[in-house]
């Protein structure tokens, strides 16, 4: 049966990339999810640690329920005004939103278009994945770790944190793959995932030592290096080039457009993330035009 459809890709690769482009708007769909509800869920341990930690009295029982039904398959989906559960049918991706014109169906009340936004990007890096790798291992890997980088760019933009529930199994699928050499060897993943937090992890403390503050996040370490063990270490240097360049202007733009406070700290994260999903594409290209460049 899996070979059939396998067969069915090769010689129909409209029908891989239609398949991978709804399976991509599915996902987003689950991704609206993970974003909203593991920064809560996280939350609630954190709360339920320092309890613990501090020996404070626990909350009432009830409420303690509550916390820990929170996962992100319980409760089911509900309109946050009036509690009306999202039906099946309410709940297409993209689709369900533009019918119900971006309104709860019971109470009217204003869905926010970041929902199918999320979700036609997810889709459509998904088609840019599958027409780039076509039918290969490389694609369904990729599709991971473009859908975790999603996931990690909204929740750094919405809560200022880089999970570890994301990016450390993301730095030892990389260092799998890399005993596989389905991207780099193991030597390069290796060395890759080292310089990557490394490096990152180093001007953070020249930074404090410097400045006294922190510049940065150990989620930021962390992610850099998931592009380390995923892709090696010689694109490091341009991701970082990019990640920089794109998170100076976009920072400054804020500051001037939207008065955006010098001292209020900005996420690194999505700049990363971006960034290294371009370079693990076309970073090579990219990296051997800006050599061309400056020789």
């Amino acid at each position: 049966m899996f070979s059939d459809v396998i067969a069915l890709f090769v010689h129909s690769p409209e029908t891989f990339y239609v398949t991978i482009t709804v399976l991509g708007l599915i996902i987003g769909s689950f991704l609206n999810v993970v974003i909203y509800r593991l920064p809560k869920m996280l939350e609630n341990e954190w709360r339920c640690e320092c309890r613990e930690f501090l020996e404070e009295e626990l909350k009432p029982a009830k409420e303690l329920a509550k916390v820990e039904e929170l996962t992100l398959s319980k409760p089911a989906s509900t309109c946050p005004k009036c509690g009306h559960k999202i039906k099946v049918l309410e709940n297409i991706p993209v689709i369900s939103w533009l019918f119900l014109k971006g309104k709860c169906s019971s109470c009217a009340n204003p869905i926010s278009a970041r929902y199918p936004i999320i979700e036609t990007i997810t889709g459509l890096t998904s088609l840019v994945i599958a027409m780039y790798f076509g039918v290969s291992w490389q694609v369904l890997f990729m599709l991971v770790l473009t859908w975790s980088l999603i996931a990690l760019t909204m929740i750094d933009i919405d809560k200022m944190i880089l999970p570890d529930q994301i990016t450390l199994p993301l730095v030892w699928l990389g260092l799998i793959l890399g005993l596989n050499d389905v991207f780099v060897s193991i030597d390069q993943a290796v060395i890759g995932a080292i310089v990557g937090y490394m490096s990152l992890w180093s001007i953070f403390w020249l930074f404090k030592l410097i400045t006294g503050k922190e510049g940065m996040g150990y989620g930021d370490f962390k992610l850099f290096a998931v592009f380390g063990a995923w892709f090696g270490w010689q694109l490091l240097p341009l991701l970082i080039l990019m990640a920089s360049l794109v998170g100076a202007i976009i920072g400054i733009s804020m500051m001037v457009y939207k008065n955006h406070e010098g001292s209020k700290p900005i996420p690194f994260g999505p700049y990363l993330a971006i960034a290294g999903w371009i370079t693990a594409l076309w970073g090579e290209g990219i990296w051997a035009w800006y050599l061309g460049m400056l020789v």
